[in-house]
């Protein structure tokens, strides 16, 4: 289609935002808008700059016969900050608080538009980290994980309690719940990881962390890798901890049962942030 620089250059981004981590050549560009290769890579340095200038992630670009461009999608400070405080409000309302500490996630995991900001959150935290896949144990994690593989582009991989028939064989492990300390199962189908994958886990909650190490020894047991994990809450009740190196975007500092109060402080994400894009 031929469009007017303008047309061209909102066009343009709309299909870079709607396609991170993905390579797309400079010549499919150049047939889509019927331009010059010159006039894409100046639009594209315009657009770089932008992103840049608003702290929504960057363009790449890779050179060679088999190179093009590729948008690694980001997120500023101030806006993270902002989402975080504000799953911090909702995670401090009193009517949260179920027994055992656990608090109630259902309707921030179903909000379609919070899910999204916290896929960006965790997605610029390994922006620059190889990941093949996103792991998460059914239920509540399989939304978190979709909006985190959105924008990494990668597929989901979901654990499951027990085998499922549609599924095939399955790789079975054994592992001791850290707040409980019962033994649990937990499967996953032969063909959901490949050997040598970087495996991102990524979950709701993470009191002592049992069911994040269980992900952890069930990727083993594939011959793959953990790239990272990340969690939405912590909770830091004094139980030990069996996981050391995540990403959290809120910590459950402390929580009054008696007199329905919970206090929620923000998690390691910045320091976190700050150290993986420094490496």
């Amino acid at each position: 289609m031929k469009l007017k620089r303008s047309g061209r250059m909102v066009d343009l981004t709309t299909y870079l935002l709607q396609h991170p981590h993905q390579l797309i050549p400079l010549s499919y560009f150049v047939e889509r808008y019927q331009s010059a290769k010159s006039s894409i890579s100046e639009d594209l340095a315009i657009i770089k700059e932008n992103f840049e200038y608003q702290g929504i992630g960057s363009i790449i670009t890779v050179a060679g016969a088999a190179g093009g461009v590729k948008y690694i999608p980001s997120i500023s400070k101030e806006e993270a900050s902002g989402i975080i405080h504000e799953i911090i409000d909702m995670l401090e309302d009193p009517e949260r608080l179920l027994p055992g500490g656990y608090l109630y996630l259902t309707d921030i995991i179903g909000n379609p538009n919070l899910v999204n900001q916290v896929g960006r959150l965790f997605s610029s935290v390994f922006s620059h980290q190889k990941i093949d896949a996103v792991m998460t144990v059914a239920t509540k994690g399989i939304p978190l994980a979709y909006a985190v593989a959105s924008q990494l582009n990668v597929p989901v991989v979901i654990v499951r309690s027990n085998s499922r028939v549609t599924e095939g064989s399955t790789v079975s492990i054994n592992y001791v719940s850290g707040s409980t300390k019962r033994i649990q199962t937990m499967a996953l189908a032969r063909r959901s990881i490949q050997k040598g994958a970087n495996v991102l886990i990524i979950d709701d909650f993470m009191k002592a962390g049992g069911t994040i190490r269980g992900m952890i020894s069930l990727i083993k047991e594939f011959q793959a890798e953990v790239a990272g994990i990340g969690v939405l809450v912590e909770a830091q009740d004094g139980a030990e901890r069996l996981v050391d190196d995540y990403v959290s975007l809120t910590r459950l500092a402390s929580v009054n049962e008696k007199e329905q109060r919970i206090e929620v402080e923000e998690g390691n994400y910045f320091n976190q942030k700050e150290t993986n894009n420094n490496e």
